[in-house]
């Protein structure tokens, strides 16, 4: 048996049709599943968070992660004013 887990079920995840800890009988198909969830979920949901995925045997855990801010190019040394 394959499993996906969401590591953190955000608002637009728990809002979408996405299924947490969803199991498959062949590790192909749940790859595939998982594969079509970070994408749709890095390129549909509103974009506060990124996700990534990663195989742990016959888990495939989705990880969820705060999106980083655009930098300023600002280096910090104070004469950017």
């Amino acid at each position: 048996m394959f499993k996906i887990t969401v590591e953190k079920e955000c608002g637009c995840f728990q809002k979408s049709d996405f299924t947490n800890n969803a199991s498959f009988d062949n590790k192909d198909d749940a790859l595939i599943e998982a594969m079509k969830m970070v994408n749709h979920m890095n390129e549909e949901f509103c974009a506060k968070h990124t996700f990534r995925l990663e195989e742990d045997g016959q888990n495939f855990d989705i990880f969820v992660a705060d999106k980083q801010k655009a930098h300023s190019g600002c280096c910090g040394g104070g004469h950017c004013g």
